[in-house]
């Protein structure tokens, strides 16, 4: 739900939480881009980052600058003349990532944590048997029959919180209970309303389903995508997931190792909140 005001949290003293609403709500999230966007072009004195979130954003901020309360004004103006409402367009590149679904990594992965846990489904039974879905054939295609919205960026640099834009297509699930103590770099799981790839080996406890061979973060920098990021995804992408084989996932690899595997990114679209929404209204009421 959208608050009646924005709310301000200090972060220390170069940093302040702003929070629009509470949940994974589409319509905050639009909110919050557009206006990250608005502050981004006023060119605010003193201000030296944002960062987008599902509800909220970070701003990162000089304090010999600019004070606290000074900013915090800027900003509720800017919102004020923004308005509440959903409205415009959004510069959004699409990216289309190669998934091998239940690949022998994540399945090695979730069978290591079962040694301590016996008593967890494999993941792949657990969504299908908790979203209605009769089998992995049926999980895979209804995971990759969607764009999904890059909602955030967080926890781990470069990892990705995405929103499946087709309502009629939207996957629940748990996350580990326990979480995991190793998850493989590439790993695509599944957790509450969200998707997310891994874009490390680290700790995690979203539900496995499948692995890219295609990076999402590139520290040294090695292949073309990464020139000037070391992360692939900016909030406000659209990511779509191509199911690919065994052979055309090991060439993808072969390229990565190579340093000449290139992306497949569409940099020239907008994206119409208003039109969204209306055409994800009409999915909804064909569904029922």
């Amino acid at each position: 739900m959208l608050h009646e005001a924005l709310r301000f949290y200090p972060g220390g003293d170069r940093a302040i939480e702003v929070e629009l609403g509470d949940g994974m709500d589409f319509t905050i999230n639009f909110i919050v881009h557009r206006l990250v966007a608005a502050v981004r072009e006023a060119r605010i004195a003193g201000l030296v980052d944002l960062i987008p979130e599902l509800a909220s954003f970070q701003v990162n901020y000089d304090p010999d600058r600019i004070s606290y309360e000074d900013l915090c004004h800027e900003i509720e103006a800017l919102y004020a003349e923004m308005g509440r409402g959903v409205t415009g367009t959004l510069a959004s590149r699409l990216i289309t990532i190669p998934v091998l679904y239940f690949d022998e990594k994540t399945e090695a992965c979730v069978e290591d944590y079962r040694k301590d846990y016996p008593e967890k489904t494999p993941d792949p039974e657990l969504i299908c048997e908790l979203n209605g879905l009769p089998d992995r054939a049926a999980l895979r295609r209804r995971h990759a029959s969607t764009e999904y919205w890059v909602a955030a960026l967080g926890f781990w640099p470069g990892l990705c919180s995405l929103l499946a834009l087709n309502p009629t297509a939207r996957i629940i699930a748990p996350k580990y209970n326990p979480p995991r103590t190793h998850t493989p770099k590439g790993a695509v799981g599944l957790g509450g309303a969200l998707t997310c790839i891994y874009p490390d080996a680290t700790p995690g406890g979203y539900q496995l389903i499948g692995h890219t061979p295609a990076p999402t973060y590139d520290g040294a920098q090695r292949l073309p995508d990464f020139a000037d990021s070391l992360a692939l995804f900016r909030a406000g992408d659209r990511v779509r997931f191509k199911p690919v084989e065994r052979d055309e996932y090991n060439e993808i690899e072969t390229r990565v190792a190579e340093g000449s595997f290139r992306h497949d990114i569409v940099d020239y679209q907008v994206f119409s909140v208003d039109r969204y929404l209306d055409w994800a209204k009409a999915q909804e009421e064909a569904s029922k």
